[in-house]
């Protein structure tokens, strides 16, 4: 279990922090739409977990699955969004198709979060994070996606909290948006102690 807890741990890390992540943030600050993030597999839940965080922090974000992107999903597209497309191998079949209709659709603000370097999804997104070419994965087949899950969550944990302090996010700003629970309970408390 420690070994799996330090490979990921490890994987974290060798993110190798570029002018191309504040690039990504810059892009999703001037976003004058919504952010939709997109993956599949794995990648698809670090997607949701992505757009739920960001929803919660002041930058309004959707998910849309890929394959269900191109069944009508794809209608929630304007324009003026900009999409973040997560997937390791850059080369998933849904999230590439999903890309290409989107550029039909003239949405171009594309964000890859991937690892290897030759794939289609580098073609198709205008600002790349790498997530690293060399990460292994602890489990003994060297096929379970943990530690690349690990990584794409840090990198979109580390995006969604920096737009979070340079929108000057403030405890009420957070109630309003997360009123139910332990969390809606101590921002409730921070806001009457402001009032």
């Amino acid at each position: 279990m420690q070994r799996v807890i330090l490979a990921e741990a490890e994987a974290i890390r060798a993110i190798n922090v570029t002018d191309q992540f504040e690039d990504a943030v810059n892009l999703l600050q001037e976003c004058h739409g919504k952010v939709v993030a997109t993956g599949i597999g794995k990648a698809g839940f670090m997607a949701r977990k992505f757009a739920a965080t960001l929803s919660s922090t002041g930058t309004p974000a959707v998910f849309i699955h890929p394959a269900e992107a191109g069944h009508g999903d794809l209608g929630m597209l304007n324009p003026e969004d900009c999409i973040v497309a997560f997937s390791t191998s850059g080369k998933s079949t849904e999230v590439i198709n999903m890309l290409q209709i989107a550029r039909q659709l003239s949405v171009t603000q594309v964000i890859g979060v991937t690892s290897h370097t030759d794939s289609l999804l580098r073609d198709l997104s205008t600002v790349i994070l790498d997530m690293g070419p060399d990460i292994e994965e602890p489990c003994p087949l060297n096929l379970t996606p943990t530690a690349t899950t690990a990584v794409m969550h840090a990198i979109s944990d580390a995006i969604a909290l920096t737009l979070l302090e340079l929108k000057g996010f403030t405890h009420e700003d957070y109630g309003m948006r997360h009123h139910s629970g332990y969390l809606g309970s101590i921002t409730r408390g921070q806001g009457e102690q402001n009032t």
